[in-house]
């Protein structure tokens, strides 16, 4: 079958392939989602290089995450090269129409992974995003907490966060930026908040990078904002058996909703009733010099500086050694 979205057919094969088993989805009511949050899903992927998230046979099946633009692209959509750490370099989609978020439904692709960087600038990201992650025996309410205190520091930066859920337990907070900084500075910044935040609610917030030190605390993963790492774009579906989205927030329903109100079914009907809430996101680029300099003081007045980047990264400039805790007290002699 074909659905069409601005006018350009897509061609659905299988639409009556169940991918969520639990609550009956086919494919084609996966397609259908997209087309009703089809202005919400393109403006956060729109120009973005793009990582697809594929479940070719529904939830219960393999999945795989494919960076690479497949050879039978259609022509129509676009690509952009980016650059790993590893020194390797690939052509990522990038979404210009919904069309393309169809074309990406009909191969199983359920979560939409961008980067922080638009086509043409891909070495300065103009989002800054940060992640609060549950840690185990904490949960959406700590998060929410978490963010509550987020906002208010942004706030006093002159910064303007966008909230949604993760689709999971968690949240993220996307602050856009202008596109004059590197991922290294980027991070840098989310380090700086992840410190502003343990201050703030100390026992309640980590950034310890190793799971044995973070306890029962909600974890700011500043390692989100490196070079390849990517969240989960708003309106994804995230691979749950009762079909959740990343939906965006205000920040006054933040203490009023929880993540299983916004799924495949609920998710058409809020976006039909208060659209986009992330619209106008892009339309205010903040500054990171206030940050910045935050960071450098935090270095100099608390020896706070560079954190360990993740495991499969080469060792970066200035990066602490990275050794496990309890690996590491083992080895002293």
């Amino acid at each position: 079958m074909e659905l069409e979205a601005g006018g350009r057919a897509v061609r659905l094969s299988s639409p009556d392939k169940i991918y969520f088993p639990e609550r009956g989805f086919t494919k084609l009511d996966v397609a259908r989602y997209f087309l009703a949050v089809g202005p919400g899903i393109l403006r956060a992927l729109r120009d973005r290089p793009t990582t697809l998230e594929r479940f070719p046979e529904g939830v219960d099946g393999e999945s795989f995450f494919q960076k690479r633009a497949p050879k039978n692209l259609p022509d129509w959509i676009p690509t952009a090269r980016i650059d790993f750490p590893s020194g390797r370099s690939a052509d990522e989609i990038c979404p210009t129409e919904v069309a393309a978020v169809l074309w990406a439904a009909n191969l199983g692709c359920l979560t939409f992974h961008p980067w922080p960087v638009r086509k043409g600038r891909t070495d300065h990201p103009d989002e800054l995003r940060i992640d609060l992650d549950p840690q185990p025996g904490t949960d959406f309410k700590d998060a929410v907490a978490a963010a509550h205190e987020l906002h208010a520091f942004l706030d006093e930066q002159g910064l303007h966060g966008w909230p949604k859920t993760s689709g999971g337990r968690g949240l993220h907070v996307f602050v856009p930026i202008e596109p004059r900084w590197t991922f290294t500075e980027v991070r840098r910044c989310a380090i700086t908040i992840g410190h502003e935040l343990e201050r703030r609610m100390p026992g309640r917030v980590t950034t310890a990078w190793w799971k044995e030190e973070r306890g029962r605390r909600i974890f700011v993963d500043y390692n989100q904002t490196a070079r390849d790492r990517t969240i989960a774009s708003a309106y994804s579906v995230r691979p749950k058996p009762h079909a959740p989205v990343s939906a965006p927030l205000r920040w006054d329903e933040l203490d009023d909703v929880a993540p299983r109100d916004f799924d495949l079914a609920t998710m058409p009907v809020r976006f039909t009733e208060v659209g986009d809430l992330h619209a106008e996101m892009a339309d205010r680029p903040d500054s990171l010099e206030g940050l910045l300099e935050l960071a450098d003081r935090y270095e100099r007045d608390h020896g706070l500086g560079d954190m360990p980047y993740p495991p499969d990264y080469p060792k970066m400039p200035g990066e602490p050694k990275r050794v496990q805790p309890s690996r590491a007290r083992k080895e002293e002699p």
